[in-house]
């Protein structure tokens, strides 16, 4: 999960390896024309219209309410398993870290003021004072450790446990201090500390709730909105919290309204049905952009679409039918079909703004010898003739929960059928499609599925990593001494130059591998009506509190 940037906003004065820097992700925001990619039709696929925006105008005033469409009910808003678009778009607004993401994709403190790191296995971070979490009491140490222990606890079989896996100890060193110590450096930790893995609940609000925590009742939490009535199966409302410490929230009350039907969710778009919404169905940019009723924005999302391999038993395992399947691909075909124009067709698993920080020697190691993404057959097919696995089958999972699933499943089976391999299609419920990434007994008889993989954080590691023995996204259990000995290298260096060289040669490795197949980046979408502006248009909003900006684009327009 988990990726450009004005200086970070840092009252305090920090270690300098407590500074975390600006990383410069946004470069498309200072190069549109660099972005904005050919006229329609062109070569990649790229559609002429697609821009991206920095964000959107300032909010007039403030708002009565508005809703918010998404694409499925989170099971869960407990933040543990909070892993998903549904659930951190929601849970960003109610819910807050010790660090934050901020909309430019940089760091800055969150619920702790500060973090200092005095030397390379200990994080201190100092609380913010006077913070209250929704049920009054206010915040202690004693919260923020008891909130990070259950990250680490195997009983909880958290999302982020991963992340915890170099923690040794979480201690409480103050009445506002919490420290971490680490078994070894660790460059990605302070980073997911303004993810849901930083989040700080009430220790005595989560322990009342017990098992119902995150599935009914409040969440304990401090964010500018605490959670109000959840009508499962159709809405889940948020209210504004007056006791926030920060800025006050510009609407009373949002309302996020469950549409699993992508058709069903512009439609409400369009009729106003809903205000708004992210992860618009790309089938529908050119109508919601024609419409009169709002603005369709595009952000940096630091997101890829990829095929996910799944089982290396198959004839996946061969890695000369991975390249061979990535040859054969249409990602331009797929870019204009599958993403509306809006994108780039890729043959990197990262963005390339994840690395809009690196020095021009690690960009050109990380991206100048990658495979073109063009198309050739012919060598595709000499490869697969070569592996021996002419006229076998690939089973492909695709689904109805969006344009871009269904396309690229499509897009895979015609490549396959055409270098001679026999490819499947089995289709699943939007609702199931989750647990693809979940649960590996919904993953049994299908070898690949079509996957879109968000940054969390501005660090290319943070999708390298994935392919590491035993990560938590590494469906086809892939393993690699070498490449693994990179992992825990970059992992261990906190100088960022020095870390995206050794990221540089992780990128080069995985192109090589394929343990996924790249097919282009995707950016954030976002549409809002003609009455409601103020939200980010990048991927923060997973982490960010985006609702909390949301308010009237005109003044004395408010309700």
């Amino acid at each position: 999960m988990s990726t450009a940037p004005p200086p970070p906003r840092l009252p305090v004065r920090r270690s300098k390896r407590a500074v975390l820097a600006p990383l410069v992700a946004l470069v498309c925001v200072v190069a549109l024309a660099a972005c904005a990619g050919p006229p329609r039709g062109a070569a990649d696929g790229t559609d002429a219209s697609f821009v991206l925006s920095a964000g959107t105008a300032g909010a007039k005033g403030d708002v009565d309410s508005f809703s918010w469409a998404v694409y499925a009910e989170p099971p869960t808003l407990d933040y543990t398993m909070a892993f998903d678009y549904p659930q951190n778009t929601i849970l960003a607004n109610v819910c807050e870290s010790l660090m934050r993401w901020t909309p430019q994709l940089t760091l800055e403190p969150g619920l702790a003021r500060r973090a200092t790191n005095p030397d390379p296995l200990t994080w201190v971070y100092d609380l913010r004072p006077g913070v209250r979490f929704h049920d009054g009491r206010t915040m202690t140490a004693d919260d923020a450790v008891f909130s990070l222990d259950r990250q680490r606890d195997p009983k909880n079989a958290a999302a982020w446990a991963q992340n915890f896996e170099n923690v040794s100890a979480v201690r409480k060193t103050g009445p506002l201090q919490v420290t971490v110590t680490l078994k070894r450096p660790d460059s990605q930790f302070p980073q997911y500390m303004a993810t849901a893995a930083g989040v700080v609940a009430s220790r005595a609000g989560v322990t009342a709730a017990g098992p119902d925590y995150g599935t009914s009742g409040g969440l304990a939490c401090t964010g500018p909105f605490s959670l109000g009535t959840w009508r499962k199966g159709q809405s889940l409302e948020l209210r504004r919290f007056d006791g926030y410490w920060g800025t006050r929230a510009k609407a009373r009350k949002v309302v996020f309204r469950f549409l699993t039907d992508a058709s069903a969710r512009t439609n409400a778009l369009l009729r106003g049905e809903a205000d708004g919404g992210y992860l618009i169905p790309t089938e529908s940019y050119e109508r919601l952009r024609h419409s009169g009723a709002g603005t369709l924005y595009f952000g940096e999302g630091l997101s890829t679409v990829n095929l996910g391999i799944t089982d290396m038993k198959g004839p996946l395992g061969d890695v000369r039918v991975r390249r061979a399947l990535s040859l054969a691909l249409d990602r331009p075909g797929f870019v204009h079909a599958g993403l509306g124009g809006a994108g780039r067709p890729t043959s990197s698993l990262t963005t390339r703004a994840v690395w809009a920080g690196a020095p021009p020697g690690v960009r050109e190691a990380a991206f100048g010898q990658l495979p073109a993404t063009g198309r050739d057959i012919g060598r595709a097919k000499a490869l697969v003739k070569e592996a021996g696995a002419t006229g076998k089958t690939l089973t492909v999972a695709t689904s109805s929960i969006g344009q871009d699933v269904s396309l690229l499943a499509t897009a895979v089976q015609a490549a396959g059928t055409e270098i001679g391999l026999r490819v499947t299609l089995k289709s699943v419920a939007p609702n199931a499609f989750t647990a693809l990434f979940t649960d590996p007994a919904a993953r049994e008889g299908i070898d690949a599925f079509p996957l879109t993989y968000y940054d969390s954080i501005t660090d290319p590691l943070d999708f390298l990593t994935n392919f590491k023995t035993g990560a938590y996204l590494n469906f086809s259990g892939f393993s690699d001494k070498a490449y693994d000995a990179l992992t825990e290298r970059a992992t261990a260096t906190y100088d960022k130059e020095q870390r995206l060289g050794v990221e540089a040669r992780l990128q080069k490795y995985a192109a090589e591998q394929l343990p996924w197949i790249p097919v282009a980046e995707w950016p954030t979408a976002l549409f809002l009506n003609k009455r409601l502006t103020g939200a980010p248009t990048t991927i923060s909003y997973m982490y960010y509190p985006w609702a909390a900006g949301i308010g009237a684009a005109r003044p004395g327009t408010a309700p």
